[in-house]
């Protein structure tokens, strides 16, 4: 009988402990599992979401976050200057704002996004149609679902938040469609404008400013050139590739989240190797009589620590394949509730599957076998045959 058949035997004879050890290593499993999602998802949703709007370069005046550094003052002639490059295929200048939608019973604030008409990848229109002019604003979904108003509807909007005064007059606009914008939070409320509205209703004179260029790289050109292109051509920009952008926000707040996932890694393998362990040295002891009699009868000293092992590996192994099931599920669960924090975009997700999770997993997990079986196996291999045979024929 192979030693893998005879741990099976007796982890059968023994069901409760069994079931208690297998349950145990695929509850820690499972969270471990999680945070192996945890430590690169922010940042691989992230790409995806940068990736998926068509653009490789984001040029602003300073490093500030959108919206938080200095305008791009023309930002219309500029972005008509860069689509000359060769290294250039698109141009889409973006502003964002504040505001507030102020002719309905209970004002509510709104983000502004600013665009060029008919710009590529600054939203998706759903319903209608897109901006085409001055005077023009789309909407999403949950701005329609608070106005309970229709397309072709009036908006008025203000740059202010509830309960601040304000002189800017209110800004009257016709709603020409319904769009789905990148970065918006699940029930985000968020309007879309042309560059110069949004100047307007930030009280300026319908001056085409931006706060950043999202720009598109040629075909057959690297990111990296462009970036040294738009550079060279508007010295007063400067641009960051996605790559850059990702580096950035790793080194910020992401970098938070891989700690978290790092340290409740380390937790949860101790828990499993103490678990693992603990079961496999409560077996041994109770069957201390039955390892010295089959000792006796012509079984290795090697085969009685393979047969240790054996064991050891199927709780883990058993363990291990559950966690995954129900680590997918917490995951979800999870990332449901995390994603309910006021401003996450509903596209954004902290746990995402990705094999790599899965190799380092598996590998923890045959780390931990091998581990938590040492001490097990050092007690079958010094096990003394005639004092422990003496001992089970007194008691």
């Amino acid at each position: 009988m192979s030693a893998f058949a005879f741990a099976l035997r007796s982890l059968v004879r023994q069901p409760a402990r069994a079931l208690l050890g297998i349950a145990g290593v695929a509850a820690v499993g499972a969270l471990l599992f999680d945070m192996l999602l945890l430590s690169n998802g922010l940042v691989i949703s992230m790409e995806r979401m940068l990736s998926t709007t068509g653009y490789d370069l984001r040029a602003a005046i300073g490093t500030a976050p959108p919206g938080r550094g200095p305008l791009i003052e023309h930002a219309g002639a500029i972005a008509t200057r860069l689509r000359t490059l060769p290294e250039v295929a698109r141009v889409t200048p973006l502003r964002l704002s504040d505001g507030l939608v102020v002719h309905t019973a209970r004002p509510f604030a709104v983000r502004v996004m600013g665009a060029e008409p008919g710009s590529v990848g600054a939203w998706t229109v759903l319903e209608g149609r897109d901006v085409r002019a001055s005077g023009e604003v789309l909407v999403n979904q949950h701005v329609l679902e608070l106005l309970d108003a229709r397309v072709g509807g009036p908006l008025e909007l203000r740059t202010s938040a509830p309960g601040v005064r304000t002189v800017t007059p209110p800004f009257r606009v016709q709603i020409v469609g319904v769009a789905d914008f990148p970065f918006e939070s699940e029930r985000g409320s968020t309007v879309g404008l042309s560059l110069e509205d949004v100047d307007r209703v930030s009280g300026g004179g319908g001056a085409q400013s931006a706060d950043q260029l999202l720009i598109a790289t040629a075909q057959g050109t690297t990111p990296a050139a462009a970036k040294a292109a738009v550079e060279r051509a508007v010295p007063t920009l400067t641009a960051m590739t996605n790559a850059q952008v990702l580096v950035r926000l790793q080194e910020g707040g992401l970098s938070y989240f891989r700690q978290i996932s790092f340290v409740l890694t380390t937790v949860t393998i101790g828990f499993a190797f103490l678990l693992v362990t603990v079961l496999l040295t409560v077996s041994v002891n109770q069957r201390t009589g039955e390892i010295a009699a089959l000792r006796a009868l012509g079984f290795s000293r090697r085969r009685a620590i393979a047969d240790v092992f054996a064991e050891a590996v199927l709780i883990v192994g058993s363990g291990a394949v559950l966690a995954l099931p129900v680590g997918l599920a917490l995951s979800r669960l999870l990332d449901w509730i995390l994603k309910g924090i006021p401003g996450i975009p509903a596209s954004l997700h902290f746990f995402v599957f990705q094999p790599r999770a899965l190799l380092i997993h598996g590998l923890l997990f045959a780390f931990t076998a091998v581990a938590a079986a040492l001490y097990p196996m050092r007690l079958v291999a010094t096990l003394p045959i005639a004092a422990t045979l003496r001992r089970e024929v007194v008691s």
